[in-house]
């Protein structure tokens, strides 16, 4: 089922500078992407209405996860209460195209610094176009790296960025060379309620029918864009998004704001793509650090969705490396991905929610590509381009 008078407006990527004019001048609905936030319309059985992804991305090993129980203690309850997959085979077909394969379901082959959409829609395009969710449902929270910017929608001549994620990256706005911005020209006030008022008013004088229709845009609407607007301002204002340090910094930044996503804006769909854990390379420690931060960010995601009534009885969470790492140490004392051991080419997925089993480990084998179709699946649609299959032994 398509959205009826899908309008599109801004894409889901817009520069900095055109932010910075846009909040000096009170004006960011006209610079951020737009759409309001509807109530998602899903029809189906299952209880399932809306889903936390995340992308473990950067080579994350078994090993490190459920195997050390103690460095993921957030992920092993998550497992404890819904499903462990600890036989989720995948291929090295380099971060990119890995992360990449996990969202549109297909093996995806990409060169180490290719830069270039894919071609096979995302599963945020997917459930946009055969779910109907309107743009204002649909998010991407990632780590930062240009590559991450693609992850939001694909080049396929049926879907594309008029079905795009709403995409907030940690290397567009919270990172080191805005905060120095910040810093330098002072942080964008906050409005007080009369100017508010105003503006509200003013927004709401507008014809959406007058909104332009250019293509490659994500598709929000004016109010829409002031309420993401307002969100940015409150991160940058008080959220400390901008202040993340140390190993896991990027990944940080991307599970802070997925958490104030969640919280302000209750999505039908949240991605997550995090890639710091490929410090592997240089530092083993490092890595475990960063692992270990990621599973406290995500425990406080958790603990956010448990605590509240309308998400914790509907939101499903499943969390997937994109593949793992060698078996053995580099010479630097790190952890490189080119051997093709089992430790590379076997991870562990989790699944926690309200159509999944409880408690439950199957060791069943499945594919990597396999998530992108079993998330269409939750929301009662079919995948039309997957390779993988439905896992449907989470709650079969």
């Amino acid at each position: 089922m398509h959205p009826s008078g899908e309008r599109r407006a801004t894409g889901s990527r817009w520069s900095r500078r055109r932010f910075l004019e846009a909040v000096g001048l009170g004006a960011a609905s006209a610079a951020l992407p737009r759409s309001l936030f509807a109530t998602p319309f899903l029809e189906k059985g299952g209880k399932t209405k809306r889903l936390l992804l995340v992308a473990f991305a950067g080579g994350v090993r078994s090993r490190e996860t459920i195997r050390t129980p103690a460095n993921v203690p957030n992920l092993m309850k998550l497992a404890a209460e819904g499903v462990l997959l600890p036989n989720v085979a995948t291929q090295n077909v380099g971060h990119y195209g890995a992360a990449l394969s996990l969202f549109t379901g297909c093996v995806e082959v990409k060169g180490i610094r290719e830069n270039a959409r894919g071609s096979n829609p995302t599963i945020f395009e997917v459930l946009r176009r055969e779910a109907g969710l309107p743009a204002n449902q649909v998010w991407l929270s990632a780590s930062g790296g240009p590559q991450a910017l693609n992850y939001a929608y694909s080049l396929h001549p049926g879907f594309g960025a008029r079905y795009g994620a709403n995409l907030i990256s940690g290397d567009g706005i919270f990172n080191a060379e805005f905060q120095s911005v910040l810093d330098q020209f002072g942080r964008p006030r906050e409005r007080g309620e009369e100017e508010r008022t105003l503006l509200e008013r003013l927004r709401s004088s507008l014809d959406p029918a007058a909104v332009a229709k250019a293509p490659g845009e994500v598709g929000n609407d004016p109010q829409a864009a002031a309420r993401i607007e307002r969100f940015i301002l409150e991160e940058l204002t008080r959220g400390g998004a901008t202040r993340a340090t140390g190993p896991g910094a990027q990944d940080g930044k991307a599970l802070r704001v997925a958490l104030n996503i969640l919280r302000v804006f209750k999505p039908t769909v949240l991605g997550v793509h995090l890639g710091d854990c490929d410090v592997a390379h240089r530092s083993f420690n490092n890595y475990v650090e960063v692992i270990r931060r990621n599973d406290e960010a995500l425990g406080a995601i958790f603990d956010a969705v448990r605590a509240d009534e309308e998400l914790r009885s509907t939101t499903a969470i499943l969390v997937c490396p994109e593949f793992g790492r060698d078996r053995d140490l580099n010479e630097r004392n790190g952890l490189d991905h080119g051997d093709n051991s089992e430790e590379m080419r076997r991870i562990a997925a989790v699944a926690w929610g309200p159509d999944f089993k409880k408690g439950k480990t199957v060791e069943e084998p499945v594919e990597w590509t396999s998530l992108a179709p079993t998330v269409a699946s939750l929301f009662g649609v079919k995948h039309p381009t997957a390779a993988g299959k439905p896992i449907r032994s989470l709650w079969a």
